[in-house]
């Protein structure tokens, strides 16, 4: 994602000596030093580039007893640790001898060691764990979003800003000039861009850009919807990744495609094998099927989350794999050799990417360690079928809302190992505070049904 020339090889040193080159280049003056709290939301501190000895040295402190999730007051000294094949410089700060750039930090403690309420390190421990295997992590993710009005104080509307289709051009996609925008920032910051689209609800969009190891796609992912936001602002515009901003149309998703790899090889394809398909690949998606109700609430987690999740808008709702079939909660889309890959298709983009990708590739993980064989694949169209040939070829649904995901969550060994204690106990209560809010909340609904009725 760096604007910076390295390989995995390249030393510290040399990449802390480019990063001083584009500093003077640039003429960059401030620094944003960004990590993500428990909900994934990005937050930073920004010192003066004259620190940047101390910021590389880790010695950047914050209250973590303010951050949603991370410590209480008496353990609130917590420190950044900035990823330096993070750094960028901010392509909307340019300006005549001035311009910003930022790193991505890792969350420590006081004497060094990672911060265990941190989620990119829970990412970090999944990575460790599929390393000890012999695999590395290839994530793909694909973001939708909305693009709504804003009012005369610039605070979100109802009103999508187009009326577009999917893949429709120019005049009906009025938002293509801010995707174009969103390129070139996303370009400039070291993105690789795939595609750019109109997605099929009107006012939602889709950018795509090249998949990575899972914790470089985490930090993009994470990138990427602050980008969105930024540019979105620019043009006067709400960039929204709630997963369903209006009722009646297609929410937003975001699929998770999946490799693993070993000695350099896609460890998911088997010229030989059935669909060319390893047994390793097989077992990677019993492992999903067998773990996706312990951690929904980990890629889904909204109240809102659960009303994409139903019948006739293209997300998937029941639990059911196949190598075609796009109503399928798994799929295996056809290419095969290097490119073979798993896609999830349930995660929405309101969720942690460093905690859904943990929680996909642990949950295919161990189904490899435990060589789990998955049903057998679906073929049909779920969406269409009856209660009667859904129970006739035990098709089970995903959780309906986020009280009985939590609950799953909540019961799951799989989970509590893969985040760890902090972040398990603390997303469960944030979780299901979230929830009483919500069932304590009269609703527009509940007026506009109820109120003169009764």
């Amino acid at each position: 994602m760096s604007q910076l020339a390295i390989t995995e090889a390249t030393p510290q040193t040399d990449v802390l000596s480019q990063i001083k080159d584009i500093i003077s280049q640039k003429n960059v003056e401030l620094l944003h030093l960004q990590f993500i709290d428990l909900e994934g939301t990005l937050k930073h501190v920004t010192v003066p580039v004259e620190k940047l000895d101390d910021v590389v040295e880790g010695k950047s402190m914050f209250d973590g007893s303010s951050v949603v999730g991370f410590s209480p007051i008496n353990k609130s000294d917590l420190y950044l640790q900035p990823d330096l094949q993070t750094f960028a410089v901010l392509p909307w700060s340019v300006e005549e001898g001035y311009s910003e750039a930022r790193f991505l930090c890792s969350v420590t403690n006081p004497d060094g060691t990672l911060f265990e309420g941190d989620t990119r390190n829970v990412l970090k421990n999944t990575i460790a764990k599929a390393a000890d295997h012999g695999y590395t992590i290839s994530v793909g993710p694909e973001l939708e979003f909305f693009l709504f009005k804003t009012d005369e104080e610039g605070n979100p509307t109802v009103q999508v800003h187009d009326n577009g289709g999917y893949f429709e051009p120019s005049p009906k996609d009025i938002g293509e000039r801010v995707r174009l925008e969103i390129y070139r920032a996303l370009k400039a910051m070291g993105f690789t861009i795939e595609a750019s689209h109109h997605e099929v609800a009107e006012g939602q969009h889709e950018i795509n850009f090249k998949y990575a190891d899972a914790l470089t796609a985490a930090d993009r992912s994470t990138t990427y919807k602050w980008v969105v936001k930024t540019v979105a602002a620019k043009f006067g515009l709400h960039a929204t990744f709630m997963p369903k901003p209006v009722a009646g149309i297609n929410g937003s998703g975001m699929h998770v495609n999946m490799s693993f790899f070993k000695d350099g090889e896609n460890a998911f394809f088997d010229p030989q094998g059935e669909d060319a398909l390893s047994e390793t690949a097989y077992s990677f998606i019993g492992g999903l099927m067998d773990n996706i109700k312990n951690f929904v609430a980990l890629t889904n987690p909204l109240v809102n989350s659960y009303k994409r999740l139903v019948p006739g808008y293209e997300a998937p709702c029941y639990i059911a794999w196949s190598a075609s079939n796009r109503s399928a909660l798994v799929r295996i889309p056809s290419t095969r050799g290097m490119g073979t890959r798993v896609e999830l298709r349930c995660p929405d983009p309101s969720a942690n990417p460093y905690l859904a990708f943990a929680a996909v590739a642990a949950a295919g993980l161990d189904g490899i360690e435990r060589s789990l064989k998955p049903v057998d694949s679906v073929n049909e169209d779920i969406f269409h079928m009856t209660e009667e040939r859904r129970a006739e070829l035990g098709i089970d649904s995903l959780p309906g809302d986020l009280k009985e995901a939590v609950e799953a969550l909540q019961n799951s060994d799989f989970a509590k190992r893969t985040l760890g204690s902090h972040v398990y106990e603390e997303y469960i209560a944030l979780k299901k505070g979230e929830w009483d809010s919500y069932r304590l909340a009269v609703h527009g609904w509940e007026l506009e049904n109820y109120q003169a009725k009764f």
